[in-house]
């Protein structure tokens, strides 16, 4: 027979087991709650953000077409990231928005490394002065092979170019697929070319990658005045690195008269290059657009051309991310 007392201890029982789980419920509740409001404000923030990026986009188009010279150059302020920043900080707040364009029009055009299906003889030597230069610690034979490789990636037929690959090599790998036998459409298919290492695609803390220095837009000319230094040395047999930091150097300082092509001589005595490799304008531009609020961040990047009037312009690439 249960007494008074022993239905007391049970009901004081039952009564904290009670207890014990609305609080492990009103607790589980909460950080639920809590966590749905912290990926609301997350959602909410990175939406914003999104925004505030892609108006940057928008606001680095406006810079490029309010460039009214006859040449474009890195001591323009388009080209300085500083001074791009400063024109657009006021627009969302200190910290809010980052943004810089890059040149495309100065890096070397890979898609011209053929005419049909063959060489372009200027573009092969271009890209095998590039690959050997000391950064990057190749040996000639291992640079043509690579450029082989990058002929036989984009030309229409089967037939390796010497130490270059085609479909039976990509075929054998251990993830297979088939050579593209056509242009690249983006440069990210470099890393897909035999020869072509991460740390040769990417670069290092010490030296850009060949995504800085290749790019898939233009029509063959380089610009001059914008070229990365490891550019400039590839643009001539005759350059050396001594001279192209001479070029690199006036064109940065002193550039007195960046109009013309032929304004290196007046950096570098001595030196030649084919005139109708270089030019001194550009028409594609590459822009990253950041917003920016504590830890969270948005970016937009794409490649826009501009038009020969230097005020209109099209999207030509659109990347979220």
């Amino acid at each position: 027979m249960v007494t008074p007392r022993s239905e007391k201890g049970v009901a004081l029982i039952v009564v904290i087991l009670m207890i014990s789980v609305i609080v492990a419920l009103t607790l589980q509740w909460n950080r639920a709650t809590r966590s749905e409001v912290y990926d609301a404000a997350n959602l909410r923030d990175g939406i914003r953000l999104f925004y505030v990026a892609q108006s940057g986009f928008y606001v680095a188009q406006a810079l490029l077409a309010d460039d009214r010279n006859n040449f474009d150059a890195l001591n323009e302020d388009w080209a300085i990231a500083a001074k791009v920043n400063e024109k657009v900080a006021s627009l969302f707040g200190a910290g809010a928005l980052r943004v810089a364009i890059e040149d495309e029009s100065g890096k070397i055009p890979v898609n011209k490394l053929l005419n049909g299906n063959t060489y372009n003889q200027s573009i092969r030597e271009m890209l095998i002065r590039l690959l050997i230069q000391p950064e990057f610690g190749l040996e000639e034979k291992n640079a043509a092979d690579i450029v082989d490789a990058l002929k036989d990636w984009m030309d229409k037929d089967e037939e390796p170019t010497g130490g270059g690959a085609e479909t039976a090599y990509y075929a054998a790998l251990a993830k297979p697929y088939t050579a593209k036998n056509a242009p690249l459409d983006c440069i990210e298919e470099l890393m897909m070319i035999k020869g072509i290492t991460p740390e040769l695609y990417a670069g290092t803390e010490s030296r850009p990658g060949l995504k800085d220095l290749l790019t898939v837009y233009g029509e063959g000319r380089i610009n001059i005045n914008t070229a990365p230094l490891p550019v400039l040395r590839a643009l001539s047999l005759g350059m050396t690195a001594d001279a192209a930091a001479q070029i690199d150097e006036y064109r940065k300082k002193i550039g007195e008269d960046l109009s013309s092509p032929d304004w290196y001589r007046k950096a570098a005595a001595g030196v030649d290059i084919n005139p109708q490799l270089i030019t001194v304008s550009s028409s594609h531009f590459k822009i990253i657009a950041t917003g920016v609020a504590g830890n969270m961040t948005r970016t937009v990047r794409g490649v826009v051309l501009r038009g020969r009037d230097k005020r209109t312009m099209k999207v030509l690439s659109w990347k979220a991310g």
